[in-house]
């Protein structure tokens, strides 16, 4: 009995990039967007590899439906647009609507990993390998936007992931505009704002949504010089963090996250979290007290590679055990 249902995502494997997609055939589409299909060289886990881009369950921008498909509303360069994407015997066939249908449908093959190299990844210890075969599908995505990753990246900046979840929810809804195309029945998706919305949000929105002035602060910055930090979509990894950190507020841990999905960059792991190097360190040397030096140096044999060996070990599901309440809920909305 137990065989026939996949396992919850727990909170953890959720960070790592897991995200429930049920397994059916597809339905038929009633408006027709334009299409493209494409079939990976390697086997690609359509759930975990796209998984990273949703921003709690109920994220506004990303949905997954019964028959299998992953669907995303994002504001491309060429303007809003979405796109849905499923696996067929091995082939992605995508779908998409809006402004920026065929710039979504160019960059289909980076968004599934094509730029990926997975063949570099050497397993080194037991946890490790074992989840690696057993997620052999994951592939690092590489959207080629940084706006989209960037913001609730900040909106995630010390508070916990509930509290950002529901900013980004209560901000893309009210200053978004409705996804193209014929999205899921009742799915309301938005496409995030443009930068200027975000510029022009009053300061007692952002107080009712939870977010300090710290963080609202960074996210307008960043808005004012959003084509430049687009750009760096297109860098290497290490320069594409530092046009990042030289918007004040944006600190490593926050160009790391971004450029992990932007970029699809293997060895940006990230650093100044909470939660990560007690993971790492009770997942491969039973230390539940490490630090980020302690971290980097467990992850030192990953060197090319260390967040992909993060990802396979938040995947794993193996954290220490709780000894301590939760991070306390700090509703500014309610002060």
């Amino acid at each position: 009995m137990s065989s026939r249902f996949a396992p919850r995502p727990t909170r953890t494997t959720v960070r790592g990039g897991e995200t429930a997609t049920p397994r059916g055939s597809l339905a038929p589409r009633t408006t027709t967007g334009t299409r493209r299909t494409w079939t990976p060289q390697t086997p690609v886990d359509l759930a975990i590899t796209l998984g990273p881009l949703r921003r709690g369950p109920a994220d506004p921008t990303f949905r997954t439906t019964p028959d299998g498909s992953i669907w995303r509303a994002t504001r491309t360069p060429a303007g809003p647009a979405t796109l849905r994407v499923a696996l067929r015997g091995g082939t992605a066939d995508a779908e998409a609507w809006g402004a920026g249908a065929d710039w979504l449908l160019d960059r289909l093959p980076q968004l599934l990993g094509a730029t990926d190299t997975p063949e570099d990844f050497a397993p080194r210890h037991r946890l490790v390998a074992h989840t690696w075969r057993r997620r052999h599908g994951l592939r690092l995505t590489r959207t080629g936007l940084v706006m989209e990753s960037l913001i609730p990246s900040i909106l995630e900046q010390k508070v916990t992931a509930d509290e950002a979840y529901r900013a980004w929810r209560l901000l893309v809804r009210k200053y978004g505009e409705p996804a193209p195309g014929p999205t899921p029945a009742q799915a309301r998706m938005q496409v995030m704002p443009e930068p200027r919305t975000w510029s022009l949000i009053p300061s007692w929105e952002w107080h009712k949504a939870g977010v300090d002035n710290k963080r609202a602060s960074t996210i307008l910055r960043a808005a004012r010089v959003a084509a430049r930090l687009e750009e760096a979509a297109a860098m290497d990894p290490v320069a594409a963090r530092a046009r990042l950190e030289a918007i004040p507020g944006i600190g490593p841990w926050t160009s790391a996250e971004t450029v992990q999905r932007s970029n699809g960059a293997p060895d940006e792991v990230t650093v100044g979290d909470l939660h990560l190097p007690g993971i790492v360190g009770y997942a491969l040397d039973g230390d539940r007290t490490a630090d980020d030096a302690r971290m980097l140096e467990l992850l030192a044999p990953y060197e090319g590679q260390r967040h992909r060996a993060a990802r396979l070990i938040l995947l794993s599901g193996q954290v220490p055990p709780r000894r301590k309440p939760r991070m306390p809920r700090t509703d500014i909305g309610l002060l």
